[in-house]
C-alpha cells in the first residue's frame, strides 16, 4: 500500500508542479498573482475534452489545440490588463483576474455543462506495475512532462537571453525600458507561457478523474499553496514542493483521512512561514 502511495502521490505531486509553473514565472517576471488560473486549467482541460467527445480530433492533437486556444486567451486577459500590469496596481491585478476566474467558470458552465466528463486518454487506460503497486501511462506522462518543462524553463530563464530580458524585467521595468527593452511585450509573453501551462497541466492532469466546471477554485489554492511553500518565483523550488505535497497528500489521505488532506496541508503551509516567512526557498 506504501509503494501503491508513494507512486500516485508523484504523479499528484507532478501535476502540483505542472499547473504551480506557468504561476511561479509570472510571479517572478510580472509579480502578478493570477487568480483566474485555475479557470485557466479547467478550460485546457474541457477543450482536451469537447475536442476528443465532440470534435473527434484524438487526444493526442487535441491536447495541443487546447493549449494553443489558452495561450490565445491568455493573451487577450493580458492586453486588456495591459495599463494596470504595467503600473504594477496589484491590488486591482487580482481583483480582475478573480473577476476573470468567475467568467471563465461560468462561460465553461454555459458551454460544457454542469455534468462531470471523463477525458478519453489513451495512456490512462495503460496499466502499468511496480511490484505489487499499480499506476497508469498518464501517471508517467504526468512525471516525465513535469520534468522536462522545469528543465526547458530553468534553462530559458537561467542561460539565454530571453531569461535575462525577463529577469531584468521583473528587477525594475522602468530600467529595463530605458535600455530599450519593451517591458509589455515581456509581460504578454509571460502571462500567455502562464496561460498554456495551465491548459497543458488541465490537458493531460485531468484525464486521472472525472472534470466539473468548478474545479478551478480548487486548483488555485493548491497553486497558491505550492507558490508559497516553495516561495515566490522559486522554480526549482515549485518543482520539489509539488512533488512532496503530492506524496504528503495521498499518504495522509490513505493512513488518516482523505476528507482532511487539505487542512493538514494547510497546517503544513502555516508551520512553515513561521519557521520560515520567506518560504522553503529551495534552488
Amino acid at each position: 500500500m506504501f509503494l501503491a502511495q508513494l507512486i500516485n502521490g508523484l504523479a499528484l505531486g507532478a501535476g502540483y508542479a505542472l499547473l504551480a509553473v506557468g504561476w511561479t514565472v509570472l510571479l517572478s517576471a510580472a509579480r502578478l498573482v493570477n487568480f483566474s488560473h485555475g479557470q485557466l486549467y479547467m478550460v485546457g482541460a474541457f477543450l482536451t475534452w469537447w475536442g476528443t467527445a465532440k470534435a473527434g480530433l484524438g487526444y493526442w492533437l487535441a491536447v495541443p489545440v487546447a493549449v494553443g486556444v489558452v495561450a490565445v486567451l491568455g493573451a487577450v486577459m493580458q492586453l486588456l490588463m495591459r495599463r494596470l500590469t504595467l503600473e504594477q496596481n496589484i491590488v486591482s491585478l487580482m481583483l480582475v483576474t478573480l473577476a476573470f476566474g468567475y467568467l471563465l467558470e461560468g462561460g465553461g458552465s454555459l458551454l460544457f455543462g454542469g455534468n462531470p466528463q471523463v477525458i478519453a486518454s489513451p495512456v490512462q487506460s495503460t496499466t502499468l506495475r511496480l511490484g505489487a503497486a499499480r499506476f497508469t501511462g498518464q501517471d508517467v506522462l504526468i512525471v516525465v512532462l513535469a520534468l522536462a518543462l522545469f528543465a526547458v524553463t530553468w534553462f530559458v530563464l537561467a542561460r539565454t537571453n530571453v531569461g535575462r530580458i525577463v529577469r531584468g524585467v521583473a528587477e525594475d521595468p522602468k530600467l529595463a525600458q530605458v535600455y530599450g527593452i519593451d517591458a509589455a511585450k515581456v509581460y504578454l509573453g509571460v502571462f500567455v507561457f502562464s496561460a498554456a501551462c495551465a491548459a497543458l497541466a488541465g490537458a493531460v492532469v485531468a484525464p486521472r478523474s472525472p472534470i466539473l466546471t468548478s474545479i478551478g477554485f480548487e486548483q488555485v489554492v493548491t497553486t497558491f499553496l505550492v507558490v508559497v511553500l516553495a516561495g515566490v518565483g522559486n522554480l526549482l523550488g515549485g518543482l520539489f514542493v509539488g512533488l512532496g505535497l503530492g506524496v504528503f497528500t495521498a499518504l495522509f489521505g490513505a493512513y488518516v483521512s482523505p476528507a482532511f488532506s487539505t487542512a493538514a496541508a494547510f497546517c503544513v503551509l502555516l508551520a512553515v512561514l513561521i519557521v520560515r516567512p520567506q518560504g522553503l526557498k529551495v534552488r
